[in-house]
């Protein structure tokens, strides 16, 4: 093997490294975006979770004030007052029937049973 060969060797040699390492620039430039984003996909997953816990917890908070017997009455019983209030009868002995201008205890006693 002449000089002229092994010289020639080197230089391929050397291009070769050239080119590897110009690879390896790109792929590391491409593993440091990655990294970024999954340190910012870490953290927006982290902040979701605590939102949907935060959520939760306030559904949960409102579910229990729901489910309390001391609790506002909501728009059936409104419905009920006021066509109670328009004379008729809402107990479930009588339930849509009209009242003659008197007041029917089963009725009021529904009144007690939701406060």
């Amino acid at each position: 093997m002449g000089n002229r060969e092994i010289f020639d060797q080197v230089s391929d040699m050397e291009k070769q490294i050239g080119e590897l390492y110009e690879q390896l620039g790109d792929l590391k430039g491409r593993l440091s975006d990655l990294l970024e984003e999954n340190h910012r996909l870490a953290v927006e997953n982290h902040n979701l979770r605590n939102h949907l816990d935060h959520t939760e917890a306030v559904k949960d908070k409102t579910a229990k004030k729901g489910s309390k017997k001391g609790s506002h009455p909501g728009e059936g019983y409104d419905n009920l007052a006021r066509l109670y209030e328009e004379g008729f009868h809402i107990c479930n002995l009588e339930f849509g029937s009209p009242r003659r201008n008197e007041d029917c205890i089963f009725c009021l006693d529904f009144f007690d049973k939701t406060k």
